[in-house]
């Protein structure tokens, strides 16, 4: 597997325990991002490096995030129906850093938009969208710390799906493993991608009142 793995143990001493982090595997020129899929569409992207085939649809809004263990809560260590495949996509940084300055807030953020008509326009001139979840422990536990996540749409998730990947890993097997530890409820085993705060001068610290 080419993601750097470390003790979830060992680099949860380290991770931030509250507030708004892009928690994330990066380097100088590029940064992790994940998704899941079924296996249609998880086979074909791993097997060709990109997004395409029969079954993957530019017409709806595609979400990524950056954070391993946001992604195995939402598709449950790859037990969610049609979320079975767990792709490690390796984003150009460049990229990444776009998509942050083009981001619009889901929902109407008061201390950032004048009101809520300013937000609709803004909603509806940019195609990436940005929300703070509560983060997740490996079992599911909620956490105080926040997790990123960005939805694509149009141009930009065509762009995502064709120009702006180096590779993509299919990891599932990986999940697999993992998730045994986390059943167990033994942690001293578990194997996690290695995750550092990833720093951005973007105005993405957004107070959520909605």
């Amino acid at each position: 597997m080419r993601l750097e793995i470390a003790s979830y143990l060992e680099q949860k001493q380290h991770w931030p325990q509250q507030g708004r982090h892009i928690m994330a595997q990066f380097d100088n020129t590029s940064i992790v991002v994940y998704q899941a899929y079924n296996r249609s569409i998880g086979h074909f992207a791993a097997r060709n490096g990109y997004f395409g085939g029969n079954h993957f649809s530019f017409e709806r809004m595609s979400w990524i995030k950056s954070n391993f263990l946001w992604m195995m809560y939402r598709n449950e260590w790859g037990q969610k129906e049609n979320q079975e495949v767990t792709l490690a996509i390796r984003l150009q940084r460049a990229a990444f850093d776009s998509l942050l300055e083009q981001a619009v807030p889901s929902s109407y953020w008061p201390d950032v938009y004048p009101s809520e008509a300013a937000w609709k326009q803004a909603v509806g001139q940019s195609a990436v969208r940005l929300q703070w979840d509560p983060d997740h422990g490996p079992a599911g536990q909620k956490l105080e710390r926040r997790a990123i996540q960005l939805g694509l749409r149009g141009p930009v998730l065509q762009k995502f799906a064709r120009e702006w990947i180096i590779d993509i890993e299919d990891i599932s097997e990986f999940v697999q493993q993992q998730h045994q530890h986390v059943l167990t409820g033994d942690y001293t085993p578990l194997l996690t991608p290695r995750e550092t705060v990833y720093p951005y001068d973007f105005p993405l610290t957004y107070t959520n009142n909605s």
